[in-house]
């Protein structure tokens, strides 16, 4: 069978952008510049910092188990045990995923929609995800020729339409610097707080790790495709905010479903919103192409150690493992033509989804440093261990996003409520799986060596520190 060519480092920072830049960042990033005018360019650079924390946690992690399918769910394997592997990798990457598509692709959809009414918008949705699907069976090759089109077309439209509205170069009229609202949340504290709004317009950029047995140089551009992601999307991200502010009243921000086509609407007419339009359609490829495949390749590696049924370690003629993307696909379908996508209670489980995203990486920072304890002589980058800091650090920076999620109370016990009972359901099902199926202990970590030689990796031995 021919091989696929290695990605390059190009290629890799486009898979992390890919999920980062959904519809739903967008609305996020003029949302948050309503509640804090250009201020919220300081929770943007706080969450970027939290995430390159991350970033090392996953680069370390690759350093001493390359070739993970499963990424974050193998390396708990040996770190944590099956238990916590099951249920932070279903429930950060596969029971979140359901939610976040079908809520970007319903938005895309709409879009869409208002640009060609006779077209239902649950039909734009469906025919994005379909198409994209049936792209990912044919391979890495060419799911990675997209995704680099993509990505570099969503992001150089963002930084144009971001430096100009900066500048108040619009076709239209821009407000008038002494007219423009003062921001609802101006204190040091205020802005802290909108930390957990900032983390969506960066989640996701370990993304890359299911893909990193296909980059060239996988130990150099596996960390650095994540930094390089990191600090593209915070500067173009943190231009593109403070620039609506120049063009939308802070109030209409704060309101509107749709800020950015708003935001372009009235910096450029109709054509800005046709733009912006464009835009939306382009994130919200890059988001399913990139979840798509990731999805399955995660989903593969639970498999291969079986951790998750073994139809999702099955693979096609082009080596790719579809069992994961048939499930993405009939769930997320589903959701669109059942109309559930479009209900209110959708959006406080896509923020019940996010505490297990964030839960899973306080679980990553600690999985390292366990890992450094009992393998201490594990082949890691030791300039990067930097005593624990960025592990502590982000544990911390976590705990407050997950507790800030909602800054209504009423609505923030919700969304926990929703997270407790989603955790009983996966922890239920881990604790049989485990013990029925794989018939091991749940807390028990699997050797090292043995996982790694499992996925085919040929390392020299690493003992442990028991």
């Amino acid at each position: 069978m021919k091989e696929n060519k290695k990605l390059g480092l190009g290629s890799g920072v486009a898979v992390c952008m890919g999920l980062i830049v959904a519809t739903s960042c967008l609305v996020s990033l003029g949302q948050g510049s309503g509640l804090a005018g250009k201020s919220f360019v300081l929770p943007l650079i706080i969450v970027a910092i939290l995430n390159s924390f991350i970033a090392l946690s996953f680069s370390e992690l690759h350093s001493i188990i390359p070739n993970a399918d499963g990424g974050l769910g193998q390396y708990m394997l040996v770190g944590l045990g099956p238990w916590a592997s099951i249920v932070s990798n279903l429930s950060a990457y596969v029971l979140v995923s359901f939610f976040a598509l079908s809520v970007e692709l319903s938005m895309c959809g709409i879009v869409l929609n208002e640009l060609f009414p006779l077209i239902p918008a649950p039909a734009f949705s469906i025919f994005i995800i379909a198409a994209l699907f049936i792209v990912n069976l044919l391979g890495v090759d060419i799911f990675a020729k997209v995704q680099n089109v993509t990505v570099v077309l969503l992001i150089g439209s963002m930084f144009v339409i971001g430096v100009l509205a900066l500048l108040r170069l619009g076709t239209n009229a821009a407000i008038a610097p002494a007219d423009i609202e003062a921001a609802p949340m101006s204190s040091f504290g205020d802005l802290i707080s909108l930390s957990a709004l900032a983390f969506w317009l960066f989640i996701g950029v370990e993304f890359i790790v299911p893909f990193s047995k296909n980059l060239r140089n996988p130990r150099r551009n596996v960390l650095l495709s994540m930094v390089i992601a990191l600090g593209v999307l915070a500067v173009v991200q943190a231009i593109l905010g403070m620039g609506m502010t120049n063009y939308v009243p802070l109030s209409q921000l704060q309101e509107s479903d749709m800020p950015h086509v708003l935001f372009a609407e009235k910096m450029f007419g109709k054509g800005g919103g046709i733009w912006m339009a464009i835009v939306s359609v382009l994130a919200s490829i890059s988001t399913v192409n990139t979840i798509l495949p990731a999805t399955g390749s995660i989903l593969k590696g639970m498999a291969d150690e079986k951790m998750a049924p073994s139809i999702f370690a099955r693979v096609n003629k082009k080596n790719v493992p579809y069992g994961g993307m048939v499930l993405i696909l009939v769930v997320v379908v589903g959701m669109i033509a059942s109309g559930y996508v479009n209900s209110s209670g959708l959006i406080n489980m896509l923020l019940a989804g996010s505490c297990f995203w964030l839960a899973s990486y306080i679980l990553t920072h600690l999985n390292v440093l366990v890992l450094r304890k009992r393998y201490p002589d594990a082949p890691r980058n030791k300039k990067l261990v930097l005593g624990g800091v960025p592990q502590i650090v982000g544990i911390l920076g976590n705990i407050y996003m997950i507790w800030n999620i909602s800054p209504v109370m009423d609505d923030r016990m919700l969304i926990f409520r929703l997270f407790s009972v989603l955790f009983a359901i996966l922890a239920a099902f881990a604790f049989i799986w485990v013990g029925v199926v794989r018939k091991s202990k749940p807390f028990e970590p699997v050797p090292i060596d043995k996982l790694n030689a499992d996925i085919g990796v040929a390392l020299p031995e690493i003992k442990a520190v028991l």
